[in-house]
């Protein structure tokens, strides 16, 4: 059951890779599965900088600020990790990498931390090396005391995936509404008496308006964000959330709405959930095999 964790950790965090989740730390622009240092296998390995990838402006002072050190992520997944290969990982990763390359190193482990593996990566004073490990039976971790160490564990999730996407036509539900109500007082106030209520800058204010309020009313009643681990899942939608476990299913299967909306329908004896996974900016292909097996996992 560990290795089905194990897999599950290294699907989660290519996918924070592969969605920037991690951009605090670096922008990481290469990745590449069952990579190989000194005969030492990490299931993950990512590349990249610290230089900005976004507007013009912050390509500039990227380009004149940021430092241009190459930043070097791997992640180690094992039964146990001893402070022999830690050492060794370490050593290996600064002959193969230059004295001005950065190294987050990820270790997950199904068996506990050992006391001289944590103490091992507590005292480690590397400046240019940042290090946590976690383990899948104690749920605990350990970082080193460094800058890297720090933010790497607190940018990694290692124990669930989220998933949100800004959905359009919600959006426009909630713009629409609100510019409604909005030009609908202009009228009634202009109707009133008040001529002055309905000119061409108050349509403008009531645009504006209805711009920012509808974004707020979306995200209090439409915007969805699905969270899942090993256990269950959570599937918010503004600030109703309904969460559930897969032991409570026993089946999946891709259901087709009638307007052509694609959803994940877990099915028991009891009962069903559609999951909208078109809605939260999956890809079917991405989650269904990993979600098939979490409900089969006994």
């Amino acid at each position: 059951m560990k290795v089905d964790e194990l897999n599950f950790i290294i699907d989660m965090v290519e996918e924070q890779l592969v969605k920037g989740n991690l951009r605090w730390l670096a922008n990481f622009n290469e990745i590449r599965r069952d990579y190989v240092v000194d005969n030492i296998r990490f299931p993950i390995y990512a590349s990249g900088g610290l230089q900005e990838r976004g507007f013009f402006l912050s390509r500039i002072y990227s380009t004149l600020v940021t430092p241009k050190y190459k930043i070097n992520f791997l992640l180690h997944t094992a039964q146990e990790v001893d402070p022999k290969l830690l050492r060794n990982i370490i050593l290996s990763c600064k002959a193969k990498y230059g004295p001005e390359e950065w190294v987050f190193l990820v270790l997950v482990q199904s068996k506990p931390l050992a006391k001289n593996l944590k103490d091992a990566i507590t005292a480690l004073e590397e400046k240019t090396v940042g290090i946590t490990a976690y383990s899948l039976e104690s749920k605990d971790n350990v970082f080193t005391n460094n800058v890297l160490g720090k933010g790497l564990a607190k940018n990694l999730k290692l124990t669930e995936a989220k998933f949100e996407a800004f959905d359009l036509p919600s959006y426009l539900k909630s713009f629409i509404i609100t510019f409604f109500l909005s030009t609908s007082l202009l009228v009634v106030l202009a109707l009133s008496g008040l001529k002055q209520a309905l000119q061409l800058i108050t349509i403008l204010f009531a645009l504006a308006f209805s711009i920012i309020v509808g974004y707020s009313v979306y995200k209090s009643r439409y915007h969805m964000t699905f969270t899942f681990n090993t256990k269950g899942f959570k599937l918010q939608q503004g600030k109703r959330a309904k969460e559930g476990r897969w032991s409570d299913y026993t089946d999946l299967s891709i259901y087709i709405a009638p307007n052509h909306e694609t959803y994940l329908r877990l099915q028991s004896k009891e009962n069903k959930f559609d999951l909208p996974i078109s809605r939260v900016g999956i890809s079917r292909k991405e989650i269904y095999n990993a979600i098939q097996n979490l409900i089969h996992k006994k």
